[in-house]
Parts: structure tokens; sequence; C-alpha cells
């Protein structure tokens, strides 16, 4: 099951694209913006939006670290902007002042490529922010490029309908056409897939088109073998051209969005439909599964961006990614930690911990005495509120299991005192009324609350007192 759970209408124009980092999500549009939210309760940031563009803004990423944000746009140019303070760092402009159609960091974040109108494709230095490699595809303007996780190769997809892969030094590798009409987005998942006959690992990539279809490859890159693309399968669930594509962070899901107006959501293993939404009423033009989240947003020709919650417990996909999503704090980075602060109300500590490299296992080690002779938070209500996130954080962590039902929908933490709202669910109390004092909507449906009353749920709080002793035994 998939849940609309926020909807953002902020932008004047069509929605191009959206993007997550591990603590936000941006967006960009025709209107020449790009906005940029907080995942922790979906506002946006202060100094959203970033207005530096002079025409539309087509596409929009961020670095792997989260800290840069890229843009690209119709005035020929991509631009780096700091993700912390919104500033514009780099103005990068395409040789021939091409309309910049798609950007994307490598995995190392060392480059930014950019391809354009005209068919070229730069990859940007982002140190030196000086051209490193130039080049062009064969006919038609670039739409898609994506890298391997690995960062030795890319591809890139063109109107003519092409897939063309390139090595890191800009050297063209293999071209292959794929969609009679045009591609429109290709996508590399992170996980590649194991051949136990053979040892060799292939990298899964999804591409779509005008063509209303989207196909899977297999892609083996080796030094010996060189360059080999081999097609998969077809999904054919839109019923008119598909304008985006996006493996989930542990590959098992691919998602899509059509001129078609629909979302859907497939197994990668069997192809098979998981989910198919339908809330937007224009074209949907971008996708995007959230890292490490349940979380997926989709932006549309209707000029908005819906965020969904997947229920991740309908699928042995699902599974995967659910475990995926609760990943082990110990393993946890230092943006992790920002948006872990971040959903706790503790966006003020965000520069602190950062400045003192704070990641998973440096938090499940600090102490009151550390907060306040190395961390310098005075205060002593603060030291015991971080002190009682920590608790419980680590309460969660060292649990086996801990069944859904006792997790708060808004911070997926173990609730400590349940409460009832109007729309049937319950929540933690302090984090519910957190949600309240912003807006009057269900943080699970989106729908506007008739009351604020909130009922104490005490057979649930009774219930999880009975597994917390059963945890202690």
């Amino acid at each position: 099951m998939a849940t609309l759970i926020h909807t953002l209408a902020d932008h004047t124009d069509d929605v191009n694209c959206c993007a997550f980092s591990s603590s936000c999500l941006a967006t960009c549009s025709l209107d020449k913006t790009i906005r940029v939210y907080s995942l922790s309760n979906f506002a946006e940031l202060p100094y959203s939006p970033l207005a530096g563009h002079s025409y539309a803004v087509h596409c929009c990423c961020f670095s792997p670290s989260g800290h840069v944000l890229a843009s690209c746009s119709t005035d020929g140019t991509a631009a780096l902007w700091d993700a912390r303070d919104g500033r514009r760092l780099a103005v990068l402009p395409q040789p021939g002042a091409s309309p910049v159609r798609v950007c994307r960091f490598s995995p190392e974040a060392s480059y930014l490529l950019a391809g354009a109108a005209d068919g070229s494709v730069v990859l940007w230095n982002v140190r030196s922010l000086k051209l490193y490699r130039s080049g062009k595809v064969k006919g038609g303007s670039l739409m898609a490029c994506a890298f391997s996780p690995n960062g030795s190769f890319f591809v890139t997809g063109s109107s003519s309908g092409d897939l063309t892969i390139w090595d890191d030094k800009m050297r063209c590798l293999y071209n292959e056409k794929a969609h009679d009409l045009g591609v429109t987005c290709c996508d590399i998942s992170s996980h590649p897939v194991s051949d136990s006959e053979n040892g060799l690992k292939y990298f899964q990539m999804a591409s779509c088109g005008q063509d209303n279809q989207i196909k899977l490859w297999l892609i083996l890159f080796t030094d010996f073998l060189g360059v080999q693309l081999k097609y998969k399968c077809t999904l054919n669930g839109h019923s008119a051209p598909v304008l985006a594509c996006a493996f989930s962070c542990d590959g098992q899901m691919i998602v899509s969005g059509s001129v078609d107006k629909c979302v859907i959501i497939y197994e990668t293993s069997t192809g098979n439909t998981l989910h198919s939404l339908s809330r937007h009423t224009r074209y949907v033009t971008t996708c995007a599964f959230a890292p490490h989240s349940p979380l997926l947003a989709t932006g549309s020709m209707d000029k908005t961006v819906h965020i969904w919650q997947l229920d991740l417990k309908q699928s042995c996909a699902g599974d995967t990614v659910e475990k995926e999503s609760k990943m082990a704090v110990e393993d946890w980075s230092e943006d992790d930690v920002s948006a872990w602060l971040c959903a706790q109300d503790l966006a003020d500590f965000v520069g602190l911990f950062k400045m003192n490299n704070i990641d998973g296992k440096e938090l499940l080690n600090l102490t009151k005495e550390s907060l306040a002779n190395e961390l310098k938070i005075e205060s002593l209500g603060l030291r015991s509120k971080i002190l009682q996130k920590i608790e419980q954080l680590r309460m969660t962590t060292n649990s086996v299991s801990v069944p859904d039902e006792f997790l708060c929908p808004i911070t997926r933490e173990l609730m400590k005192d349940p409460v009832i709202a109007t729309d049937g669910y319950s929540y933690e109390r302090e984090a519910m009324e957190n949600w309240l004092s912003k807006r009057r909507s269900s943080p699970m449906t989106n729908l506007p609350l008739h009351s604020l009353m909130l009922t104490p749920n005490r057979t649930l709080k009774m219930a999880i007192s009975r597994w917390l002793e059963t945890q202690q035994k």
C-alpha cells in the first residue's frame, strides 16, 4: 500500500524534477526556481526558493554527501548551490550555450555531468569548477543520464532513442537503439546482479521513452571483456509516453511516471506491478525514492509534488527495503544523524553535530558529560532532551524486532505516550502535538482533521509495556 501523506504546491508552473538527500527534498520547475524542503516535516527551508536561473529549471540533484545541490536550465547553465544555506557556489556555462536538460553527480562527487539540447555532454570538475571532458551524442537532444555506482562509466539517453555508454574519460564505448521515439529517462541501480556461473556482476539499468515502455537492461563492464549491454525485459504498464523512472535504493523496486497521469511501482525481480497511483491531474514528469526511508516523491505538470509513504510489508521486495530503511544506527553517516536530529525537532543542533563529526556510532556513545564538556551544550533541559531521544534510539536499536504498531508513524520510534487522533491512527503525543502546531491535517492521510482532540491510547501503552518487559528478560 502507498499512502499519500503530503502535497507540496508551492511552484507556480510545471514541476520538472525532484531529488532526495538523506534529510531534504529538492524540486525544480518551469517557474525558474528550485525549492528545498526538510524531510522531518516537509516545511520549506528558510533559504528556499533558490532563484538564480533566468529560464526554466529542468533538473536538480544532490551530491552524495547532500552538502551540494546542482541544477540546470534552459538558460544554458548548470549551477551549484550550498544545500546548507542556499548560497550559489558556481555557475557552469554549457559550451555552445544550449539549454541544459539533465545533470548528475558522479558517485564520489568529483564531477558533475551536464547534458544539453544540442547533444553536448560535459563533465565539470567540481573542485576546480573547470571543464574536464566534453563529448556529443549522434543526433538528437540529450535527455537522460546516469552514473554506475562505482563511477567507472555513465550512460546517456537521447531524443533519437539511443542509449550510449561512456567511460570516465568520456570515450564512447557502446551505443544501442533502445526506444524508437526517444529516451526520456534512465537510471542505474546501486545494487549489482551476480552471475553465479561466470562469477561476473552486472549493473541493472532501467530506461523509458516516448514508446510507452520501460526497459530493463544488464550492463557488464570489465577490463578484459569491455562493455556488454543485455536486454532483460520490457514493462508495459503505461498507456502513454513514460517520462521518468527510478530504482529504489536497494534496487528491489522501480517507479515510473507517465503522460497517462499515473505512477506505477514495479517489483524489479519479477516485473510485477506492486502499486498504481493516480492522484496527479496532469502528466507525471518526475519520481524519486528517498534513501533509507519508505518515502516516494512524484512531480507533475499539475504544479504539485506528492509525497507517498510506502507500506513496506506488502511484498518481499518491500521487506527488503524495510530492512534498508532500518539501517543499523552504528552505520549511520553524519548526514543520517542530521536527518534524525531534524525528525526529533532538534534541527538547531545539526551544525554543531556536523562540526564535531558525530556519526551513528558517536551518537550512541554520547553522554551527559560529553554533551556538556565536548559539545558545549549549556542548557540542562536541552541536554536532557537529547539524551532522552538517544536512549529511545538505543532501546529501538537493541530490540530484535519492534512491532510496527508500537512505532509512531511520525518519528518511527517506540511510543511512550500513545494518543489516538481523530483520523483513527495512534501517535506519540509530543510528536503529534508538534505536528498539529504547524498544520491541521492527518500525517497518515494528509486529509483535514475535523478535531484536534488527542485521546490517550491506554490499551496500546499497556501492550508496549508488556512487550518491553519481555525484551528485558
